[in-house]
């Protein structure tokens, strides 16, 4: 892959922005990719719209840092699906929490459900970490990024009482879509 859009996108509260600016650093200071990040939220602290786009370049500098059109499309809310999903790249790939977005068909993207909050709940008994498991599943499937440095850069940035269950999350993720 040479350079790869990436857009996640839901309401704030979810760690929307915490996802897109984790794989961001996982690329850059982990997996020796050149990356850029960078967001866009609602006035409300939860509940408003969020977006984190990614941009992430295997060969050169990243000379625009903005996704114009996504290679990669993670939709966390209904309202995100309705309004951006109809724009990923033909040959893209679009993930989702069934739980929270219903989707139709868009033509030339492939759709991917990832329960995401089921797993969260069910299996990890903590509804944060969805966001987490969704992350896991989309880097596995889409081999972005290795898994390697994205649980290196978890290592290193999450606190200490967060860390297992951020790390048992990313395995669930990437277990969903083997």
């Amino acid at each position: 892959m040479a350079r790869t859009e990436i857009r996640f996108a839901g309401f704030g509260g979810q760690g929307i922005l915490f996802a897109g600016i984790t794989l961001g650093r996982a690329a850059c200071l982990y997996a020796g990719k050149n990356a850029t990040q960078t967001q866009s939220y609602g006035s409300e602290a939860r509940g408003g719209a969020s977006r984190c786009d990614v941009v992430i370049d295997d060969d050169k500098e990243v000379d625009f840092p903005g996704v114009a059109v996504p290679d990669i499309f993670v939709a966390l809310s209904q309202e995100a699906y309705d309004k951006l999903a109809g724009g990923t790249k033909k040959g893209g790939k679009l993930f989702y929490d069934p739980a929270l977005v219903k989707v139709r068909e868009i033509e030339g993207v492939t759709q991917k459900a990832v329960e995401a909050t089921k797993t969260a709940m069910d299996d990890l008994e903590d509804k944060l970490v969805a966001n987490v498991v969704m992350l896991g599943a989309m880097v596995s499937a889409t081999g972005v990024i290795s898994m390697d440095p994205l649980k290196k850069c978890f290592q290193e940035t999450t606190p200490a009482r967060r860390l297992e269950t951020n790390l048992k999350a990313l395995d669930a993720g990437a277990e969903l879509v083997k």
